[in-house]
C-alpha cells in the first residue's frame, strides 16, 4: 500500500509541525493518526468547509521535537490504545510496564497505507512489538475509513511470542475536548451496573463522587458530601476529577458507549462485539468506564501551576477490560469486577483479536430531544434508539467487512 486518494477517499502521510501523522479520509470524516503511541488528536467531521474535530488535544501537550521527553502526558491525544496495561505504571513478571502500557508509549511502526484492493476503504497498518523479554507481545493494528461512512475501524491483533499464557488489560481509551464537548452534552452506556474507584487511587483527592460506591443508573451516582449527581450529564468545568466503571452486559452482541452535544446536534459512539455470540479468537471489553476530567487536579501539567486552578475539560468514554484505571499488578490481584473479569488471557505462542469502531454522526431532531437510551447492531447498520424514535446509521455493526479485509475469518 501507498498513499492514494480516489472517490473521496484520502490516504497519507504528512509531518503537520513536523510530527508524522497518518490522514484517513473520506466524504464526511478525517482522521489523524501518529505512530508515536498510536495516538489520534484528530477526529472530526466535516461541515462546510471546516471541520469539527471531536478528540481531546490538552493544552499541555509538548511540540513535536518534545514529545519523547515529556512521557504519556507529553503526547497524550484523542484515543489510544492502552496494553498490557490499563492504569499507572506498574511491575508484572520482573517487567517494568509504562503507563498505559507499551502500546501508549512507544513508536509505531507503520507497515502500509493506502487504499483497499477494491478501493471502498482508506486505510493503514502498523505494528509494535514489546521491548520486555518479560511480557513477549507483539501487536498489529489496521484502521480504516470505509465510503460513506462516519466512523473510523481498529482491527487489533495482540500476540503472545512467549512460551507461557499472557494475561493483559486492554483498552481503547477515547477521549473527546472542545469544541465537541461542553456543558449539556448527555452521555449513555451499555453498563448497567456501575462503581466508583476504591480509596487509595488517584481519585482520592480530586473526586466528588462517594469512593467505592455501587449504583444503577448514570442519573444517581452517589455524591461524597451526600446526595446524588446525574452523571449521564456533562456540568461543565466542576473542579473535580472522576472514574467510574460500568459493567457491560455479557447477555449484549454489541458494546458502546455514546456522548451526544445537542446543540451541535452530534454523537460520539463507541462500539465493539459483546461476549454473546463472540466469534472464536476474539476479545469482548468488560467496561465502559468514565474519566470525567471536569478539574480537580490542582498540579502540573493540569493546572499551570502547582496548587493551582485545573481548567483541563475533557471526557473518557474509555472501553476496556482492566480493574478500574488501576493498571495490570492490580488487576491480577482482582481478578474480577462486578462479576466481569478484568484480564484478559493471550495464549501461548497464541493470539487474540479484537474489532473496534468510532464514529462521529449527525443525528435526527427526535433522538436529540429523547436522547440515545441503546444501540443495537443489524447487519452492515447500526440503530440508535431513543424512548420512541430511533435512527438507523451506516456502520459495520458486524464488522464483517472490516474483518474480511483484515483476512480475519468471518462470524
Amino acid at each position: 500500500m501507498k498513499a492514494a486518494r480516489r472517490g473521496g477517499l484520502d490516504a497519507r502521510l504528512e509531518r503537520p509541525e513536523g510530527r508524522p501523522t497518518i490522514f484517513l479520509s473520506n466524504e464526511s470524516v478525517v482522521l489523524g493518526i501518529e505512530p508515536e503511541g498510536c495516538m489520534t488528536p484528530l477526529f472530526g467531521l466535516r461541515r462546510a468547509r471546516e471541520v469539527l474535530d471531536a478528540h481531546w488535544v490538552p493544552s499541555f501537550r509538548l511540540p513535536a521535537a518534545e514529545s519523547k521527553t515529556g512521557g504519556l502526558l507529553g503526547r497524550i491525544a484523542g484515543e489510544f490504545l492502552c496494553c498490557p496495561n490499563f492504569g499507572p505504571d506498574c511491575r508484572v513478571r520482573g517487567a517494568s510496564v509504562p503507563s498505559h502500557g507499551w502500546t501508549a508509549h512507544e513508536e509505531w511502526t507503520l507497515e502500509g497505507i493506502g487504499l483497499s484492493d477494491d478501493g471502498d476503504e482508506a486505510c493503514c497498518e502498523l505494528s509494535l512489538e514489546s521491548p520486555s523479554p518479560e511480557l513477549p507481545l507483539s501487536w498489529h493494528r489496521r484502521v480504516s475509513v470505509a465510503k460513506r461512512q462516519g466512523a473510523y475501524y481498529s482491527l487489533l491483533s495482540v500476540r503472545n511470542r512467549g512460551a507461557s499464557p499472557l494475561p493483559i488489560c486492554i483498552g481503547h481509551h477515547n477521549t473527546v475536548g472542545a469544541p465537541f464537548l461542553e456543558g449539556g452534552c448527555r452521555i449513555s452506556l451499555s453498563a448497567e451496573r456501575f462503581k466508583v474507584s476504591p480509596e487509595g487511587t488517584e481519585f482520592d483527592s480530586t473526586g466528588r463522587l462517594a469512593v467505592g460506591a455501587e449504583f444503577g443508573d448514570l442519573a444517581s451516582a452517589p455524591l461524597r458530601k451526600g446526595g446524588v449527581a446525574d452523571i449521564g450529564l456533562v456540568p461543565g468545568l466542576v473542579g473535580s476529577t472522576d472514574f467510574v466503571a460500568g459493567a457491560v452486559p455479557r447477555k449484549l452482541s454489541l458494546g458502546w458507549s455514546c456522548v451526544v452535544n445537542p446543540r451541535l446536534g452530534l454523537a460520539y459512539l463507541c462500539f465493539f462485539p459483546g461476549a454473546s455470540a463472540l466469534p472464536e479468537g476474539e476479545i469482548a471489553l468488560s467496561f465502559n468506564d468514565l474519566w470525567m476530567q471536569y478539574g480537580g487536579r490542582s498540579f502540573k501539567p493540569w493546572a499551570e501551576t502547582e496548587g493551582g486552578e485545573d481548567r483541563t475539560f475533557c471526557l473518557g468514554t474509555e472501553n476496556a477490560t482492566g480493574a478500574f484505571a488501576s493498571g495490570l499488578g492490580y488487576s491480577l490481584s482482582h481478578p474480577e469486577l462486578l462479576g466481569l473479569p478484568t484480564t484478559v488471557e493471550i495464549p501461548a505462542g497464541g493470539e487474540r483479536r479484537l474489532c473496534y469502531g468510532t464514529a462521529l454522526l449527525e443525528l435526527d431532531r427526535a433522538l436529540l430531544r429523547e436522547g440515545v437510551r441503546d444501540v443495537e447492531a443489524e447487519g452492515s447498520s447500526i440503530v440508535l434508539r431513543g424512548k420512541k424514535s430511533y435512527q438507523r446509521v451506516a456502520l459495520e455493526g458486524d464488522f464483517a467487512r472490516p474483518r474480511g479485509s483484515a483476512g480475519w475469518p468471518a462470524r
